[in-house]
């Protein structure tokens, strides 16, 4: 073994199997870049899911590469080494900290004057009460209010809750004052106090026909937000400007706050009226399907604020979203010319979206007084700062015309004459009479549209680019790499492969690294566009950048812009003319303004719709709060102030509390469970930590001699089928843990007449303490989780020796190589759970062509030589990035 091997006590007791099937398994392609899939959402347009994670910030990727396929010469990116690299990431993860710079006004967002307890949102919300002594109110007891809150929050269906009441007797003996679910209803809709403002119906004129909106009031939306309970320990009134280093010279951005749109307006808004608080207007729309209007076509307009961390807002559990409109659609059918008709429909959207919003005008101007959750009174102005939406959306907004950039200012619209629609015309922008946003006061339509990550890259660019590797590889060959990969957490196994799918990116480039291409062209190209893309996608995404990674951000999109004519080469394209490609020309630009792009992403609010349709579910939420507030005598929380996310990617490892299977024997765990060697590679784990002497641990054939000694006390063993590792709430946003990681070590069994293989999940286990190198960790396949039984430990352990509570037995692929290495040999360990860093994913090097007879469930014992996917995740990609 070299040196690389002996520096961990944890693999001491390593057992050499004399097989070759594993050769080369250690090769890693450390420049491949895929996209996790991170955030699950399901949409309309694709057939595939997003899974979502708790984000961070993972380091800078390295820019360049030494491909197959690709001569060396050919990457002309500029590598500083591993060590500046690794201080870009540092900095790009907070690992140093930050400077705050506050904005130099200190009166800017400002209390008016000093609140007392009667101003809190929960006073006031008790104040709205009839008993103002009975917490439960208008609920007569606790039983009746805990039946109520069960009903709407984990109950069955109104019906079933029905005929439960409906028993004879049960009504009484709960001593409830409803007998169904209608009076219930009507007790949640009559006597609590609504948190929401509820809609109006008005109606449009245009061209001679009235059209029906139906919207909220924008300012008591507004005033529901901010004076929500439960974001006030999280708002945040005056921008700041954060940096990474001392000398204020790398800019850091995360949430709005922190971005220069704030600053910037907030030094304007002080030269009006100084000391008023800015509150951003986020508005969101996509256009979709309403059934509760025959089913007809609307478009939903969603808002939010920007003074809420967007860790809470874009998570619909926290209800930071207000439906605030809905803007039916029409055809217009009786409007014969159809320029007429576009112009008409244009002219509609933006007389309803004037009625919605025209409240901002003054609201923006001179101020609205707002009290917050904790009853702190501002003078807030209402600015409408970030329009999100699909391209269509965006042209709508903005006027302009199908192929062209809606972040382009043109001139003012403020005519209607034959004059002024051939002006609008040659500028490829809709004649729009009066748009909403022409009074909105600093408000400047072309600057406030935004990036949109699903739309305009999963659903366009990476939807394209699927499209073009199938037509350039084979959609046959693709397909079949697909249903031969590995199963992975965090991999969803296609087994129809992924070229009907818009939105796979995160082997994306590992299953195509050795494909031949059409008349022999080279790969190289291809792949760095392909690469280029990818990690454009997947830096776009992340919640905390800074100067040095904008800079990423665009040499990842000079990559595919460099490359990218090899489509053409390739008969696929013979142009490049695509709006959402041109919108990522936007994105460095709009991220120094408005912080990252989970700031604002349509992804958050695809089915708010859903959600925020049920009001009794809502005034339930609202009342639980109120109710939580009085009882615990009206303590309120303090404000805490807002830092940047946590890049550290907490997250805390699991086991079941009880076993899978009690009690597994020695033979089982070999024929069913894979563990060949267990009893051999336990032995010499027994015997190596029995050695009187540990600082230098036995080996060879003085460790075997006294392995061969070692007798068990147990023919049985207790076995767990699963490692698990939780989310952490890093920044104090009550935010409930899920299973972001898992490995599976499940033995093969019967079913009926089948046999359904068994699943030895990869994983990444660490070397050492303090491991921060790809040479520091090695990757294994997890045979058996165990524990030994307790009476046994004193029997086979020293007294000084600790035992580790689970252990794995794991066989292990070659160490990570500078070059594969074909000539090793398979080992296996026993290693500590606790060591296990996390699960890992290994793409097989298929060749020219998949053979026919891999498997998902045996690829890993079929193939010699795999990829290590370092876009697993991005727990994976900050480690080794």
């Amino acid at each position: 073994m070299d040196e690389k091997n002996e520096h961990a006590e944890i693999f001491d007791g390593e057992y050499f199997i004399d097989e070759t099937h594993g050769e080369a398994q250690g090769e890693v392609e450390c420049e491949m870049e895929w996209h996790d899939e991170a955030q699950k959402s399901t949409d309309s347009d694709s057939d595939d899911e997003i899974a979502a994670e708790p984000e961070w910030e993972p380091p800078a990727p390295d820019p360049a590469g030494d491909w197959p396929q690709t001569k060396e010469d050919e990457v002309a990116e500029e590598d500083h080494g591993p060590n500046a690299r690794l201080l870009v990431q540092e900095h790009a993860q907070g690992q140093h900290g930050y400077v705050t710079v506050p904005y130099p006004d200190p009166q800017a967002g400002q209390e008016i004057n000093r609140h007392s307890d009667d101003d809190t949102a929960n006073a006031r919300y008790r104040t709205r009460l009839d008993d103002k002594d009975n917490p439960y109110f208008p609920f007569c007891s606790q039983t009746e209010w805990e039946i109520a809150r069960w009903s709407k929050l984990r109950g069955p269906s109104s019906m079933a809750f029905t005929d439960l009441l409906a028993i004879e007797g049960v009504p009484e003996s709960l001593g409830l004052s409803f007998k169904n679910a209608k009076e219930l209803n009507t007790i949640i809709d009559h006597e609590l106090p609504t948190g929401r403002p509820k809609f109006k119906r008005e109606q449009i004129v245009i061209a001679g026909e009235a059209f029906d909106v139906y919207y909220c009031d924008v300012i008591e939306c507004v005033k529901a937000l901010y004076g929500d309970p439960d974001f006030a320990e999280y708002l945040t009134f005056v921008p700041e400007w954060h940096y990474i280093d001392e000398d204020q010279t790398t800019h850091l951005f995360h949430d709005m706050y922190t971005g220069k749109w704030w600053w910037d307006t907030q030094k304007k808004l002080d030269q009006h009226r100084p000391g008023g608080t800015i509150i951003p207007i986020i508005i969101s729309s996509d256009k979709t399907q309403v059934t509760m209007f025959r089913n007809k076509a609307a478009y939903p307009i969603y808002l939010t604020i920007g003074n809420i961390p967007k860790e809470i807002h874009h998570k619909p559990s926290h209800s930071a979203h207000i439906l605030l409109a809905y803007l039916l659609t029409t055809r217009l059918e009786y409007i014969s010319n159809k320029a007429s008709r576009c112009r008409t429909m244009a002219n509609l959207y933006h007389a309803c979206m004037s009625r919605v919003l025209a409240p901002l005008e003054s609201a923006g101007l001179h101020g609205v007084k707002i009290r917050s959750g904790d009853g702190a009174l501002h003078c807030c102005h209402l600015l409408f700062a970030c329009f999100i939406g699909d391209y269509p959306e965006q042209l709508l907004a903005t006027g302009m015309k199908f192929g062209e950039c809606p972040k382009y200012a043109l001139a003012t619209l403020d005519q209607g004459n034959l004059d002024f629609v051939r002006a609008c015309a040659a500028a490829g922008i809709k004649p729009v009479i009066h748009p909403f946003w022409e009074d909105l006061p600093f408000t400047n339509i072309f600057h406030v549209i935004t990036p949109d990550i699903l739309h305009q890259l999963y659903q366009g660019l990476v939807k394209h680019l699927i499209s073009w590797l199938s037509e350039a590889c084979g959609a046959a060959k693709i397909d079949a790499r697909c249903q031969r990969l590995p199963p992975n957490h965090n991999i969803r196994l296609f087994t129809k492969g992924i070229t009907t799918l818009s939105r796979i990116c995160c082997f994306l480039l590992g299953i195509i690294v050795d494909i031949c291409l059409p008349n022999n062209l080279n790969a190289g190209c291809l792949l760095r566009a392909v690469r280029g893309l990818l990690d454009f996608l997947y830096l776009a995404q992340f919640p905390c950048h800074n100067s040095k990674t904008l800079e990423l951000l665009q040499e990842a999109l000079d990559i595919f812009h460099n490359n990218k004519d090899i489509f053409i080469d390739l008969g696929i394209r013979n142009n490049f003319n695509l709006p959402k490609l041109h919108a990522t020309r936007h994105y460095s630009l709009m991220i120094a303004m408005f912080s990252t792009t989970d700031n604002y992403n349509t992804e958050y609010t695809e089915h708010l719709q859903f959600d925020l349709a049920k009001d009794a579910y809502r005034e339930i939420l609202r009342h639980e709060k109120y109710i939580f507030w009085h009882l615990s005598g009206g303590r309120e929380t303090f404000p805490r102030h807002s830092r940047p996310p946590d890049m550290t990617h907490c997250r805390v490892q699991v086991m079941m509390k009880h076993p899978s299977v009690k009690a597994v024997s020695m033979q089982k765990l070999v024929d069913d469970y894979g563990a060949t060697y267990f009893r051999e590679v336990l032995a010499r784990y027994i015997a190596q930590h029995n050695s009187p002497n540990d600082s230098q641990p036995l080996r060879g054939h003085a460790l075997d001699d006294l392995a061969s000694d070692v007798h068990f006390p147990f023919h049985m063993l207790p076995i767990f089928h699963k490692i698990e590792w939780l989310s952490s709430d890093t920044r104090g946003h009550g935010e409930a843990s899920v299973t972001v990681d898992s490995i599976h070590a499940r033995p093969q069994r019967h079913s009926g007449s089948c046999l359904v293989a068994r699943r030895s999940d990869t994983a990444l286990v660490c070397l050492q303490t303090g491991a921060a190198g790809l040479e520091d960790f090695r990757v294994g396949q997890v045979r058996a989780i165990f524990v030994l039984p307790p009476a046994s430990i004193p029997i086979l352990f020293p007294p000084t020796f600790h035992v580790p509570t689970h252990l794995a037995y794991i066989e292990w692929f070659t160490p990570f190589p500078p070059a594969p290495d074909r000539n090793h040999k398979q080992v296996a360990s026993i290693v500590s759970v606790a060591n296990i860093v996390s699960s890992t994913h290994l793409i097989p090097r298929f060749g020219a062509i998949a053979p026919r007879e891999w498997t998902s469930n045996t690829v890993l014992e079929d193939c010699e030589t795999f990829w290590l996917n370092l876009y697993l995740d991005r727990h994976t990609f900050a480690r080794f990035k």
